[in-house]
């Protein structure tokens, strides 16, 4: 395993990602809340549809998402504001209903105080400061929502700036960098001198690559599908190579070598850069997939899926390939998958998904060991093994939340039952939670 940082590289902040199908709202990802240090595995699980592939794709901002904030390396990269237009909205309904609720009021005391006195200047008087009172506690009711509806749509403008800017601002920080670093070595050299020409060249190069720097690409995905993923009409160098000319690299020479660098460290040759994917395995595709990624440099891989549509022995491969590359380049992965015996190998935690929502999340040993959610139980169930005698008397546990769960009083929250395990859960289970964990 990678030393580990404890600092978080990539922190998801209850994301939620909704789609419009039919005319109805389809929540494909609701509140989902996880953080990745550096150096780390971090596995996502669960049947196909639960989102996790939905999850992996808002992250790096192939969706838009809905609301939620995603965080990499401390800066926004990703926001979604409906739950803050959602705040301003039901905010005003409920302070509206409130208002009325002491004109309704008002009303009837009026009402109450005109049968009860005769004198017309005693009434005017109570009525007047009755009014007086009411007004101050409407007027104390607008000055709080128009208080809401200010935070909120701050937090609204911050988050859309956020989401448009965070390239802008990362790579002006990047060009402060290498200003720093390269314009004290500079003003110090002879400006005739070989050393301050190669210096000056080396500083130019640094600096247009650092004015297209853009934090996303810091972050990069490898696809599930190896053959839709890459493009027919491109050869493997065209392929590999396209990141670093949007990036603004254009010497032929550099990419080359960087072309032909990241091939040999997928396990792939030089002469393969000229051939078209259709000419390759589908283990070889993935490999090209994974060159792609990694000749960005980037700090975390998105893995969806990478080895479901491979076979066994190619899958054990790129497995072992990406292992290899965590230690080398000292990557932090997010591995999504449905497979939990490959998962448990190759993550150090791992969060459990079921429609949309995390309803488990631990380190890899204590999820095998100790799987408190029935939904997690019954994924660990559907586990095969190589051994026939086994498999005659494995049973399947079959999850039904409405029998599983009562959140009739209660909804369930994710809770921590033990250090670094937690489990979606309401109070009563929490406790039932607690206790099977000190029994065993």
């Amino acid at each position: 395993m990678n030393n580990q940082s404890d600092e978080p590289l990539l922190k998801v902040v209850h994301l939620k990602q909704f789609f419009k199908l039919d005319g109805q709202k389809l929540k494909a990802v609701h509140d989902v809340s996880f953080d990745i240090k550096k150096g780390e595995v971090f596995g996502l699980v669960g049947e196909s549809g639960c989102g996790k592939t939905t999850t992996g794709r808002s992250i790096i901002k192939l969706y838009n998402a809905t609301s939620g904030s995603v965080y990499f390396k401390g800066q926004r990269i990703c926001a979604g504001t409906r739950w803050n237009e959602k705040e301003i909205k039901f905010s005003k309904i409920r302070s509206n209903a409130k208002i009325n609720e002491y004109k309704k009021e008002l009303k009837e005391k009026i009402k109450d105080i005109d049968s009860e006195y005769n004198s017309s200047d005693e009434k005017s008087q109570i009525i007047a400061e009755v009014k007086a009172k009411y007004d101050n506690l409407i007027n104390e009711e607008k000055n709080k929502i128009n208080e809401i509806v200010r935070v909120q749509t701050e937090k609204i403008k911050k988050a859309k700036y956020d989401h448009k800017n965070c390239d802008k601002e990362y790579a002006k920080k990047k060009v402060k960098e290498v200003k720093k670093e390269y314009l004290p070595k500079l003003e110090n050299l002879d400006r005739e001198s070989q050393e301050y020409k190669q210096i000056k060249k080396e500083y130019l190069l640094k600096l247009k690559i650092a004015k297209h720097e853009r934090i996303i690409t810091k972050i990069q995905m490898i696809f599930q599908d190896p053959i839709a993923s890459l493009n027919p009409r491109m050869t493997v160098r065209e392929i590999i190579s396209e990141g670093l000319i949007i990036k603004g690299i254009k010497d032929k020479k550099y990419i080359e070598e960087k072309v032909y660098e990241v091939l040999r460290l997928v396990g792939l040759l030089p002469e393969h850069a000229t051939r078209y994917p259709h000419e390759f395995s589908g283990g070889q595709r993935q490999r090209i997939g994974i060159a792609r990624a990694i000749i960005m440099e980037p700090e975390l891989i998105i893995a969806d899926e990478p080895i479901s549509a491979l076979d066994v022995s190619i899958q054990a491969q790129v497995i072992n390939l990406l292992n290899e590359l965590r230690e080398k380049m000292g990557l932090t992965v997010l591995f999504i998958a449905h497979d939990l015996s490959v998962v448990k190998y190759f993550c150090d935690r791992i969060a459990v998904m079921y429609f949309g929502e995390i309803v488990e999340m631990a380190t890899s040993d204590e999820l095998f060991k100790h799987p408190l959610h029935p939904y997690t139980q019954s994924l660990l169930s559907a586990i095969p093994l190589p051994d026939p005698h086994y498999e005659k008397t494995r049973k399947r546990i079959v999850y039904n939340p409405l029998h599983a769960h009562d959140y009739s009083k209660e909804q369930p929250t994710l809770k921590e039952v033990c250090p670094g395990h937690f489990v979606s859960c309401n109070t009563d289970e929490y406790k039932v939670y607690c206790e099977r964990i000190k029994a065993e």
